[in-house]
């Protein structure tokens, strides 16, 4: 399997399918948006509210047939306000009535994301379990982000792997009404 990385808006739409298919049994994803049916809307969401904009978008293929993505934005990243404007009609269509949830995630979370410049991995799904597409897409990054990396794990069977690319756990946070538990991580610049 190759990681290709993809440049442009154009884009939006595969990286959008890949990760509302990967994400199908997440459950952060479960959690705020019950209905699956809703997850590439939302993806496609947070990529026009600019996740990956600046940074790495990555399609793992498998032949012609992609089958993971990941998304990564550089050190010192904020989506601009106008983006952030433009993308609220997709946020509300893809939430409904839980896109207050959505919010309440962003807001717990910026408190857990570190202070220093680093690369944060919005995200990364494989569509295909077992056959070394997640490793494939985070050797990738991996190789071309320069200095620390942080993400958010929203699925305890997936630290194992980001460990084995020098990540570790930070915190561990529970996310309210019944909500399941998320893992801060990071890894510090290499050297």
């Amino acid at each position: 399997m190759t990681a290709y990385a993809i440049e442009g808006s154009s884009d939006n739409k595969l990286v959008s399918e890949i990760l509302g298919e990967a994400f199908a049994d997440d459950p952060v994803m479960r959690w705020l948006q019950p209905d699956t049916t809703r997850y590439a809307a939302l993806y496609r969401a947070l990529l026009t509210a600019g996740h990956g904009s600046r940074g790495r978008r990555d399609v793992c293929f498998d032949g012609d047939r992609a089958v993971g993505a990941a998304v990564w934005d550089p050190p010192g990243f904020r989506p601009s306000s106008g983006r952030q404007l433009l993308a609220v009609p997709r946020f509300l269509s893809a939430l409904g009535g839980r896109y207050r949830r959505g919010q309440l995630l962003e807001e717990m979370f910026a408190g857990y994301r570190p202070r220093e410049p680093h690369w944060y991995l919005a995200f990364v799904g494989a569509t295909v379990h077992g056959r070394g597409v997640g490793s494939t897409l985070l050797r990738a990054g991996m190789e071309s982000v320069d200095g620390p990396a942080y993400l958010e794990s929203s699925n305890e069977a997936n630290i194992p792997l980001y460990e084995r690319f020098g990540f570790t756990v930070t915190a561990e946070v529970t996310l309210p009404e019944n909500g399941p538990t998320v893992w801060p991580m990071y890894r510090r610049a290499p050297g």
